[in-house]
Formats: C-alpha cells, structure tokens, sequence
C-alpha cells in the first residue's frame, strides 16, 4: 500500500450545536492539512451530536444539519475529509451517514447498515439500514468506511470493502463508555484487521451527553493486530499517523483513572453544556458528598464548587468536622446552616396527626426533605445546579429520599456501588498526594444521620455483600436460583424486593453518568407498574 498520512478529529460536539459542530470540523480540518494529513476522519454524526434523539422528528434539523454539511464541503480543500451527519433519502428515510468531502464538494455518502436498537441505542426509531458502504481513492490508496456498529456484527461491510480492494478501513464512530470498553474495541478492531489484512482506523467522539459520556481513545491498527496509534482517553485530539507506520500512543489509563475521568468529563459536560457556571453540594461530612465534591472540583474548578452542611440533632460533631475540613481542603466556597429549627417546626405542625405514632421513617424523610429545600433554594436564586450525592447501591435499593437527597439536577455517582466510591475516593488521594479526604471520613460507619445512633447496615446488608449482589441482579439480570444458591435465600429475597419496589423513585431521579454495563437510566427500563417476581 502507499503511503498515507490520516488524522483522526476527536472532537467533543454538542447535540443540535449545528454551526458550533461545523466550525469544530473545519478547525479541526484546517489542523489536519497542517499536519500534512491527506485525509481526516470525524466521528459518527458529527455535525448533530450524538444522540440527537427526537431532534430528528423535526424536518428543519434535519435540512439545517445537511446545510451545514454543504458549507462545510465548500470550505474543504486540499485534504479529503470523512464527515458524520444525518442524511435523507428522496422518499423521506433518514440514514446515519457519513459524508466523503474533496475538492469543494461532497463526493459521495456512506450510509450506516447495522442500526443497534439494544442498551442505550434505539436508532431503529429513527434510521433506515444503509447499503454495503463506500470506497474511495485518496492519495492513490483504496479507503472504505464504515459507522459504528458496521464494524461490530460478524459479515459486515468491511468484508465487501476488503474484498473491492480497500488497504485501509476507516470506522467513524460514537461509542459510549462503560468499564472495560477500550480493551473491547482494540480486541474487536484486531480481529477485524486479522480478517480482512487491512489496516483500520477508529474514531470516537469524545464528551459527556446527558449521562453518557464519550471517551474517545481512537486509534489506529495494523493488518497484523499491532496497535499503532492510540490516542487520549477523555479529551479532544488530532491523532496523525503514516500508514503505513506508527503514531503517538496515549499511555492506557487504569481502572478506577478511567472511571473517574469518565465522571468529571461527564459532570463538567452536562454543567457547561447546559449553562451552569457553579455547582452546589451538600456535604454532609460522608464519603459520597466527598467524592462528589472532589469530582465537582475536576471538573468546574474549585473556585465554582459550593458546599452546604445542614445539621440537625441527630449529625454528629465529627461529621460536621469532617464537611469542614474537606471544604478547607479542597478549597471551595462552605456555609453550615443549620436546619434544626426548620425540622423541629415540621414536627410541631404535624404534631396533631401524628399524635401516638412513633419517630420513624416519615421523621427521618423530613431532614432530607429540608435539606432538598434549602439547595434548592441556593439554586433558584443564585442559578447554580444541584450536584446529588446519592450513589447507585443506594439508588437500587430505594435507601435514598425522594425529593430529599435525590433533588438536584444531575447525580454524579448514581451508576457508581458503595464499594467503589471508597476507591475512587482513595484514588483521589493518590493523585492529590495528600490526604485530600480526610481519613476519618474513610472509617467511620457510613450513615444517613437521620435517627439516633443509625447505620447503613441497620437497613442493608454489609455494603460489599450487597455489591456483589447487586452487579448480579441489576447489570445482569441473574435469576433467583443462581443468585440465591450464591449469597442464600432470605438475602436474595430481601435485596430483590427493595430493588423492584424502588423502580418509582428511580425514574424521578436526576440523570448521572453511566458507567458500568447497566446503569438506571437509558438502558433500565422497567415498568414502574409490575406485577413480575423474581422470587
């Protein structure tokens, strides 16, 4: 094959941004001719965002998104450019598509033949099947290209394209993240190499859209599986490679890095995307609060992070202590105001039909109830978004308080277990090298606070346990007898039962990034009247 200089453009589009995307792609352009780059590569749907959802029920966004497409063409000379967009076919259809662009013009348009409808994907809802894809000669190489999930199912288009002579597959896609998801495509892309003996670029859109987030982590490999460019997880680049040859190689990120980039992308993504400048936490002096203002500070700066302690009779001192120093340390703007006083006149107005019933869980709701209140209240006047603290081993079993902690506007660790928020908050400490979170913070007993002496374990089973349990029922829908010959019958029983019986409170809860395989939001979709056990 001949030499071939290409870029990959990941860039960080908005959804309906039509002429924000558009002049990204031709900045993005100009840097790759630059580079001396003879053709650039731009992920699945660039110029509409991903996932534009119903915006495509309306005709004017489509013919506005291929406008842009056409003034884009205009302006691309001297380099060939892959572009995704929406297009539209003489009888109405759309296609997921992506538009080949030189010489001034659009040359021809490859439209997406497998259109997922699984997960968080429904573009059955809104696309037609594609054709086997297009070919074309740029710099004297054969160069096919494919969308997304082409590259995913066995006997795709990359077959054909490989067979008509294509040297090099270009793959232009918009693939969430989820834990383990880079290590998947790289597989799956070496494989397709070994198949077809050509080389194949991915790009990815990078950037948090409502809860998902896009990691990026484009890359480019060789006939032989070889891995030869890689780039950057969680952040826009221009990744050049000679083909044949090598390019830069972004170091791979761990685990638990990868996740927690995942969540300051997504949280800084949504606050700026939607017109936020500052955010507002209660910080209870807990380690979810901890984590999620650490995570706040990453992602808007620390001078943008607000934290709000609401003490009541049952909050103990240390607690209280802890809420101050994690503020001092991390350096954000901290008020303590009480709420005592606001809970106590609760009590005293209701007093005359309560009368006889003993404190409980309506006495415990109401402290979390004020404290929605008064975030709420910082936010309606000063136009700050709520960032909750609730994390998902919480959201799955209904241990949270609906219009209480669940009120803010976006949940920043709700597809994040309580296991794994004492490791991203160790982490944070590790990349701060110092004791960020205080230590105190880690040991004590985690608890609502809501009634003397409470501990989580008082209504839970021991958080590790119930983690366990819960990736097996929630992120793989394990049935009854496997999970119950695991863990034992009454804990399985009793842990189903408070995940099933949430489903309301879930659906009313704000979105949050997703992470893991399942997450409650896109890909959870129970009905909330249902008649179906389990066990």
């Amino acid at each position: 094959m001949k030499n071939l200089r290409i870029a990959l453009a990941q860039i960080n589009t908005t959804v309906g941004d039509l002429d924000g995307n558009a002049a990204k792609v031709l900045d993005f352009a100009r840097r790759a001719r630059a580079a001396g780059a003879h053709l650039v590569a731009f992920p699945e749907m660039a110029l509409t965002g991903y996932p534009p959802e119903d915006l495509l029920l309306k005709e004017h966004f489509v013919a506005n998104n291929i406008k842009a497409l056409r003034r884009i063409a205009r302006a691309v000379k001297g380099i060939a450019a892959v572009v995704g967009f929406v297009d539209r076919g003489q009888d109405g259809s759309l296609y997921n598509a992506a538009a080949i662009i030189s010489d001034g013009k659009v040359q021809s348009v490859c439209r997406k033949a497998a259109l997922p409808n699984y997960s968080v994907f429904d573009e059955k809802r809104y696309f037609t099947s594609g054709g086997p894809g297009a070919v074309f000669s740029c710099a004297g190489v054969r160069v096919g290209v494919t969308i997304c999930e082409d590259i995913w199912v066995d006997g795709g288009p990359y077959l054909a394209q490989a067979s008509n002579g294509a040297g090099l597959l270009i793959n232009i896609s918009s693939s969430p993240y989820e834990t383990g998801k880079r290590v998947e495509r790289f597989k799956l892309l070496r494989k397709r190499c070994r198949q077809t003996g050509t080389h194949i670029a991915y790009v990815n859109l990078v950037g948090g859209q409502d809860e998902l987030v896009f990691d990026g982590a484009s890359m480019v490999v060789a006939p032989s599986g070889k891995l030869v460019a890689a780039a950057s997880q969680f952040s826009e680049q221009l990744l050049v490679c000679d083909i044949p040859g090598e390019g830069v190689k972004a170091p791979p990120l761990g685990e638990i890095e990868e996740i927690y980039g995942a969540l300051v992308l997504g949280t800084r993504d949504y606050v700026r995307k939607n017109g936020f400048r500052r955010v507002v936490i209660g910080l209870s002096g807990g380690i979810d609060s901890a984590l999620v203002a650490a995570i706040a500070c990453d992602a808007v700066g620390c001078a943008n992070v607000v934290g709000i302690s609401m003490p009541t009779r049952f909050n103990a001192k240390a607690t209280q202590a802890d809420a101050r120093t994690l503020a001092e340390r991390l350096g954000i703007e901290f008020h303590e105001i009480p709420v005592e006083h606001v809970f106590q006149s609760y009590l005293e107005t209701l007093a005359p039909c309560f009368q006889g019933q003993p404190f409980g869980l309506a006495e415990e709701n109401l402290q979390a109830r004020v404290r929605g209140n008064v975030l709420m209240a910082f936010s309606n006047k000063f136009g700050w978004l709520v960032l909750t603290t609730g994390n998902k081993s919480e959201m799955a079993t209904g241990y949270c308080t609906l219009y209480g902690d669940m009120s803010g506007g976006y949940a920043v660790i709700k597809d994040i277990l309580k296991t794994r928020v004492y490791e991203l908050c160790a982490y944070v400490n590790r990349k701060a090298g110092s004791e960020l979170i205080p230590a105190s913070i880690f040991t004590r007993a985690p608890s609502a606070e809501l009634r003397a002496n409470q501990k989580d374990q008082d209504s839970l089973p021991p958080y590790p346990v119930l983690d366990e349990l819960l990736v097996e029922y929630v992120e793989h829908h394990g049935a009854f007898q496997g999970m119950a010959r695991r863990h034992g019958e009454a804990l399985v029983r009793k842990v189903v039962a408070l995940v099933d019986k949430s489903e309301y409170k879930r659906r009313q809860a704000p979105p949050g990034v997703k992470i893991s395989r399942r997450a409650f939001g896109k890909d959870w979709r129970l009905p909330l009247t249902n008649h179906y056990k389990t066990c």
